[in-house]
């Protein structure tokens, strides 16, 4: 089942969102025409007096890598979207940067003091990398926004262990039998473990945590002294070092320590960008926020697979959803592109210059419609004709500029659609 389709008026007031089918047929008779390819969305030929419209909530999973996206309507999943952040490319062309301006002043300049010191952050300042995930989401939110009938917005707020937060004074049996005692540790230990035992290597098994140097012998209940195993390899440990139980195995032992030890920056930058997300979502639509224990209750609690989409849809205190799509859009944030005016070798002399941007109307990566060569990706060039490769199809094909309109203007996402 697809995506839902957004449909607009012909004063662009956003409509209920339709089924595919019934947005071909009005395509097919002519009473719409394509307004956007990415989210798809069709613009009505006529106005419409005094629609009846149905809200939507917008219901987002915000994670380090990837956000899921989903439009909830009368309890029915109609679109769901996976969006892919870029986070990571920018710390690494960042610390790139930094890197060439420091060999290049030590290089070439004297001596300075430091002038670092004297600069002052302003208040609720964030990474570029982790300011990013916050910027693409408001975008993708005010893009629904605008295509579809949105009252509310739901975002799970992910806090991790959310007894401690609420009461630090908490413990003992109390703790132990707390309503959402341990979910997000468990729901942690499950991704970092690959939902696996980690000393034998079985799968879809009842797992139980296990203490990495016993409990017993001092060890610690810091996730990072925690692994996942089954029953059978928990009680063979017992209260043993983990050196004396895996002695006959010193590549398991090495690989449990080196993933132990695993750096715990995905959820940190969760957590870094949780509260400025909320408060930038406020600007827009009312906000309603869940924890991650409520969300992996309610899909578990549904039968839903795991998916950022679906985690999405589960956000907060809901009803039995039914889910009206099985394909969601994949979104790939892949940025503007540089503005190198000259393509460098491995020595950095310059071995092509870039034409400027844009070539009489057109960007790389723009989807346009040809005459007879369908719908494609342009490829423009300064001099000739430009390069058009058909959706679906490899190698280019020449075509000319007069002969393509544009349907999607390059964005700075790739689209994509699950199988």
């Amino acid at each position: 089942m697809q995506n839902y389709i957004f449909i607009i008026d012909t004063n662009k007031q956003p409509l209920n969102p339709i089924s595919p089918k019934k947005a071909r047929r009005l395509l097919e008779k002519g009473k719409a025409a394509v307004f956007r390819m990415y989210p798809f969305t069709i613009i009505l030929k006529t106005a419409i007096d005094n629609p009846t419209i149905s809200p939507c909530q917008i219901k987002i999973d915000p994670g380090s890598k990837k956000t899921g996206f989903a439009l909830v309507q009368d309890d029915q999943v109609i679109w769901g979207m996976e969006l892919e952040h870029r986070g990571g490319l920018i710390k690494k062309k960042l610390d790139y940067r930094g890197a060439a301006r420091r060999g290049r002043r030590n290089r070439n300049t004297r001596y300075r003091k430091p002038r670092f010191l004297n600069r002052k952050r302003p208040k609720g300042w964030l990474t570029p990398s982790l300011e990013h995930r916050i910027l693409t989401i408001q975008t993708w939110v005010k893009r629904l926004i605008k295509f579809c009938p949105v009252n509310e917005i739901w975002v799970e707020r992910v806090k991790f262990d959310t007894q401690k937060m609420q009461n630090p004074e908490i413990n003992g049996v109390e703790y132990q039998q707390g309503e959402l005692a341990g979910y997000e540790v468990r729901e942690y230990l499950l991704e970092k473990w690959g939902r696996e035992c980690a000393y034998c290597g079985k799968q879809n098994i009842p797992l139980q945590i296990e203490h990495i140097h016993p409990k017993s012998k001092g060890g610690s209940d810091r996730v990072s002294n925690l692994c996942l195993a089954c029953e059978k390899c928990n009680q063979r440990k017992g209260n043993k070092p983990i050196e004396e139980f895996l002695k006959k195995k010193p590549s398991l032992l090495q690989k449990i320590k080196t993933k132990a030890k695993q750096s715990l920056k995905d959820p940190a930058a969760v957590n870094a960008t949780r509260n400025k997300l909320v408060k930038v979502l406020r600007r827009m639509k009312p906000v309603v926020t869940g924890t991650g224990a409520q969300t992996k209750y309610n899909r578990t609690k549904l039968g839903f697979p795991k998916e950022h989409w679906i985690d999405a849809a589960c956000v907060g205190d809901i009803k039995p959803l039914s889910l009206r799509t099985t394909q969601p859009l994949l979104v790939n944030c892949k940025g503007q592109g540089g503005r190198q005016k000259a393509a460098l070798n491995k020595y950095g002399y310059p071995i092509r210059h870039n034409p400027l941007k844009p070539i009489k109307g057109w960007m790389t990566g723009d989807i346009a419609r040809h005459q007879k060569l369908g719908i494609g990706k342009v490829t423009p060039r300064s001099k000739g004709s430009f390069g058009f490769t058909p959706l679906g199809m490899k190698g280019y094909k020449s075509c000319k500029s007069q002969d393509i309109s544009a349907i999607h203007r390059k964005d700075g996402y790739i689209y994509s659609f699950c199988k």
